[in-house]
């Protein structure tokens, strides 16, 4: 084809809400995944607009497989995953997901799920093997064409990322990648090939994906491809962590910028599509309520989200940045600025978590390695309190089931109403439809094996019983908590019941004795009645 023209009580409540969410998070996202009628019951598709898009999304080295399969080039990841201790486990992506030969199987298991758009990477290595220095693959490009087809087939939308990490090792080889200004007519022949070849179908672009998090792990911590770093951020045979992340980040920009521009001059008037970037990010809260925090905190920002975004909407990096960093950022030119300009019809943010920051400017701290240029330390707590709450699939994964126990959850004081949010989550979600509520199954049998014989989680105990610590219980004024609930703002209008459930056993008196009569009417009590 030729081109074509062209911010104490409320917090707290909210604090132990969300405790309680997290709680839930692990089987709320296996309902989502395991049950499109039960989601349907609660969130009515027909609430959103009919434009709205509901996605998953992938990245090439990740799933595809296929090493050398299809003519396909090595790419950087090929190469550095095969390096002796740059990959933790050993693994590679050499076979990865399989996707290459599975892509069929993984459409109809989108489409299961009920999404209408997948935003997925090209393998540029596999499109251009050895970048504008060789020929074009058509088997790569065949494979995307029917990997694009088969999406929009089952109405799913395409959303098409031209570099997701990964870049032909050729280049990495010839010039240095993203060290060099050689590499922004590289990317715009890649980004012009793909246009060609599927921009009759693909309405979205994206340049990048979290070119930020790509330059910072590649060229200042050194554990992704180049693996370049220098002291204190780590120890790499190549590497200036004090420069290259910002030389890199200039060639990205502006190699941004020059696809852009392509596309906006020869494809994007006749093909109807966008084009933008994506940006990973975190929120930074300052650590204490001193005006150097505030200011560390927007510092901090500026070069995670700023560095790439400001130059492409503003025409120059932050003053934050220009202000600490000097000489080692680099200067766009004139040309560089009029390039620049209007080159964003979107931004994706991949916003993960968030961190609270403390300045090391005006206040003596460990600067932190992976935001240390902006002379800033992060930490998830405040005075041992987190900020937010870890990630329980991860937490069960690794510690087990009663993960929770371990934390003597329900010795706690504060336990009782902890476990009020959580059913009342519970009554939330799932009460539509579950009309039999039991907020504990044998409590008493669990209190005595944890708390008195120690053989349970949390394992506490005191002599005779056992040789640990000894520890209370608020388990009954949970389950009160938790009644009282599900009677007053949900039993009505859900019609349901809520019970308890107890171990028991019956005592009978070994003699027909006086005294062997009165200690089975005590036993029992202590069994049930407790």
């Amino acid at each position: 084809r030729e081109r074509e023209g062209g911010r104490e009580g409320e917090m707290e409540a909210r604090e132990r809400k969300a405790m309680a969410m997290v709680a839930l998070r692990a089987i709320i996202i296996l309902q989502l995944l395991c049950s499109a009628s039960s989601v349907a019951a609660a969130i009515d598709r027909r609430e959103f607009p009919q434009a709205f898009l509901f996605g998953t999304s992938t990245s090439a080295y990740q799933i595809e497989g296929a090493v050398s399969e299809g003519n396909k080039g090595l790419s950087n990841w090929d190469v550095f995953s095969h390096l002796p201790g740059k990959i933790h486990d050993g693994s590679n992506g050499d076979v990865a997901d399989d996707h290459y030969h599975r892509y069929l199987d993984d459409i109809e298991l989108m489409h299961s799920l009920g999404v209408n758009s997948y935003r997925f990477s090209l393998s540029w290595s596999r499109i251009l093997p050895r970048g504008r220095f060789g020929e074009v693959n058509p088997v790569g490009i065949e494979f995307y064409n029917n990997l694009i087809d088969a999406l929009l087939v089952k109405g799913i939308q395409p959303f098409v990322t031209l570099s997701h990490f990964d870049i032909p090792q050729e280049l990495e080889d010839r010039y240095g990648a993203w060290l060099s200004p050689q590499l922004q007519e590289d990317f715009g022949h890649y980004a012009e090939v793909c246009f060609k070849a599927f921009g009759d179908r693909v309405k979205f672009w994206t340049t990048f994906n979290e070119p930020n998090f790509m330059v910072k792990f590649g060229y200042s911590v050194g554990t992704y491809p180049p693996g370049h770093c220098s002291e204190p951020y780590g120890n790499c045979a190549f590497g200036d962590s004090s420069s290259e992340p910002y030389i890199a980040a200039h060639n990205i920009i502006l190699s941004h910028a020059t696809a852009v521009d392509i596309y906006r001059k020869f494809y994007q008037v006749s093909q109807g599509g966008s084009i933008g970037l994506v940006i990973q990010s975190k929120w930074y809260e300052p650590l204490r309520n001193a005006t150097q925090d505030l200011l560390a905190a927007q510092r901090v920002l500026s070069f995670a989200v700023g560095w790439f975004l400001d130059p492409i909407m503003f025409g120059d990096y932050p003053v934050e940045m220009r202000r600490v960093l000097g000489s080692r950022l680099p200067q766009f030119t004139s040309e560089d600025r009029r390039k620049l300009q209007n080159k964003l019809d979107f931004i994706g943010l991949n916003q993960y978590t968030a961190v609270y920051v403390k300045d090391c400017i005006y206040s003596p701290c460990v600067v932190d390695t992976n935001d240390g240029n902006a002379l800033v330390s992060t930490s998830a707590e405040r005075n041992g309190i987190p900020i937010g709450y870890p990630e329980d699939i991860n937490l069960i994964h690794s510690l087990g089931v009663n993960a929770l126990q371990i934390f003597d959850i329900m010795v706690k004081s504060s336990s009782k109403q902890d476990f009020a949010y959580f059913a009342e989550v519970c009554f939330e979600e799932f009460g539509d439809r579950v009309k039999h509520w039991s907020p504990f199954n044998e409590p008493n049998l669990m209190l005595k094996n944890s708390y008195l014989r120690g053989r349970y989680p949390p394992g506490r105990c005191s002599k005779p019983f056992g040789d640990c610590s000894s520890g209370n219980s608020t388990y009954i004024l949970s389950h009160a908590a938790a009644v009282n609930t599900y009677k007053n703002t949900y039993q009505v209008g859900q019609g349901g019941y809520i019970g308890i459930v107890i171990h028991g056993k019956w005592y009978e008196p070994l003699g027909n004795t006086s005294v062997n009569l009165l200690a089975a009417q005590l036993a029992l009590p202590f069994e049930v009645g407790w």
